[in-house]
């Protein structure tokens, strides 16, 4: 059996004392595993850096083999993801989040999403707005996807505030006020058609929002832990925010030190 596409390096394990396993993420077949040989040659060990694009053929004699990746350097953007913390964090996190889907199960919409982002990580004011939102498609291929589009209570658009956190909908304000205390907050930049960027105080509820139901129904259920990078991540996106606020004339120096 043989087959060929773009794949991105997730990360690599090695095996014996020159080849190493490739984990990488396709489109067309997902997040797929395959032995390197020579991975961890002076040649290949450049290619083999997460965040890679490469070209990968695969092969094995039968379908359920772990079969072996012949590889082409495509976009070697390893080096520059190591410039900023955002980047460093985000590449490992959003990785561990792909772990949590089937091996060989196809989904092209999250392959399209991680290679966007790693091509637009350098830039830290932005990475944790991307990455909240791979959070929630994450969230929707495991079947348990928020409905941000309406009001849960009242079906109206406008002037969503909350999300609640039993059923994963969102709340317009003036239905949620009561129940405030109980609801999980909707950050203005995540409602339909909001054309507000993400600042401080917005991306910190965001990463709550997620994060809560990314442990209720994924973490939790399986007994794992939510991976180290993602808080690394999240203080390195809150602290780049917080200084492009500052550097704008958005926020005083005291926020920034409190985070």
């Amino acid at each position: 059996m043989q087959w060929q596409d773009h794949a991105i390096i997730l990360g690599v394990k090695r095996l014996g004392e020159t080849s190493v396993v490739a984990e990488v993420m396709t489109r067309a077949r997902g997040r797929h595993m395959g032995l390197v040989r020579s991975g961890r040659s002076r040649t290949m060990q450049p290619v083999l850096q997460a965040g890679n694009l490469v070209e990968v053929t695969w092969r094995a004699r039968l379908h359920e083999h772990l079969g072996e990746f012949r590889m082409e350097p495509v976009t070697l953007r390893a080096a520059r993801l190591m410039e900023t913390a955002t980047a460093v964090y985000g590449v490992q996190a959003m990785a561990a989040l792909l772990r949590l889907l089937p091996e060989r199960d196809p989904h092209p919409h999250l392959y399209d999403a991680l290679d966007v982002i790693l091509e637009n990580l350098q830039n830290p004011a932005d990475a944790g707005e991307l990455f909240v939102r791979f959070e929630l498609a994450v969230l929707n291929d495991l079947g348990f996807g928020l409905d941000l589009t309406e009001c849960a209570a009242t079906g109206v658009r406008e002037d969503l505030a909350f999300v609640s956190p039993k059923s994963g909908r969102a709340v317009c304000r003036a239905a949620g006020l009561p129940w405030a205390d109980k609801m999980l907050a909707l950050p203005p930049f995540l409602s339909t058609g909001a054309m507000v960027a993400a600042d401080r105080e917005s991306l910190s509820a965001a990463f709550r929002l997620t994060g809560f139901f990314l442990h209720r129904h994924v973490y939790e259920p399986r007994g794992i832990e939510i991976a180290a990078a993602r808080d690394g991540f999240m203080q390195a996106a809150l602290k780049a925010v917080a200084v492009a606020s500052l550097d704008d004339g958005m926020v005083t120096p005291g926020l920034i030190a409190k985070g």
